[in-house]
């Protein structure tokens, strides 16, 4: 349960983006590339006992640093596109594609409650951030979100790889750089920050604590959980940005999406207190620090 917490709880910081971005007003490429610069932070400290001659973990690791510059820049252009409920609803399909594809791509035993929870999840989220606006650009927002939830997939079955000879910290962090030079070459010039001041730290510190921090829980948590299970727990990042727009930016939170929150919640318990079969799941070697 230890480790299923340690999934829960990177997925919740995940949901704690706004209280660093919104207060910033900074562009979506800049917000990206500061994340993306303050998670590359311990970098230099974890350069020189990389395990780089595991040659499927440091392919696996270039999946995840690729799939992140995606997933940053589509998620981060629906959002602005809108309407944000769209956003947020189709960037989280990745579970239910995570929760088809793991069995095959990592040979993991099929979780018959991963499959279940996560349409009921995503019923729940549907409640919770409610009936979306009509809009002309509905649909090249939808395309978007989706096109996240593929590079999303991609970064959880990815560091599901890596971690089996790379340290959840070094997954979290190594793949940042490269992740940020690719965001260069599709925002530009435009996401470098304007200047050093107190918006520039302010979202550096949230990359930080949401960034940094919360990839190395989520990180280290998954050496040890099934993948689709992982995939259904992190529907736990948008009841918590629902939950922080209500408590912290007065947004509206409907009765009905009340039950969709504990909807949420009661699918992440159920998936995460499943009993592994015997034998089930292969020990997972110890990576380099």
């Amino acid at each position: 349960m230890r480790h299923f917490a340690m999934v829960a709880a990177g997925a919740t910081l995940w949901g704690c983006w706004s209280l660093f971005l919104r207060p910033a007003g900074l562009s979506w490429s800049q917000n990206a590339f500061l994340a993306l610069v303050a998670m590359s932070l311990p970098v230099p400290l974890l350069l020189r006992g990389a395990p780089w001659k595991d040659t499927r973990a440091t392919g696996a690791l270039l999946v995840v640093a690729l799939a992140d510059a995606g997933n940053i820049s589509l998620f981060f252009a629906a959002m602005k596109r809108g309407p944000v409920s769209i956003a947020v609803l189709t960037h989280y399909l990745a579970p239910l594609l995570i929760a088809l594809v793991a069995p095959w791509v990592l040979a993991e035993r099929r979780s018959l409650r991963a499959m279940v929870a996560a349409p009921v999840t995503l019923m729940g989220l549907m409640l919770l951030i409610g009936r979306p606006d009509g809009g002309g650009g509905a649909q090249m927002t939808a395309a978007l979100g989706a096109g996240s939830a593929l590079f999303f997939a991609a970064i959880i079955l990815g560091t599901k790889a890596a971690t089996r000879s790379y340290s959840p910290l070094a997954v979290a962090s190594l793949h940042a750089p490269v992740s940020a030079l690719v965001l260069l070459l599709i925002a530009g010039t435009d996401a470098l920050p304007p200047a050093l001041d107190g918006a520039t730290l302010q979202v550096l510190a949230g990359g930080v604590v949401c960034g940094l921090t919360g990839t190395g829980l989520f990180n280290a948590g998954l050496r040890h959980v099934p993948t689709a299970a992982a995939g259904a727990l992190t529907y736990l990042e948008p009841l918590t940005a629902s939950v922080v727009g209500w408590a912290v930016f007065s947004e509206s939170l409907t009765p009905l999406g009340v039950v969709g929150g504990l909807m949420v919640l009661a699918a992440g318990v159920w998936v995460a207190s499943e009993r592994k079969a015997p034998g089930s799941s292969a020990p997972v070697p110890s990576a380099a620090p």
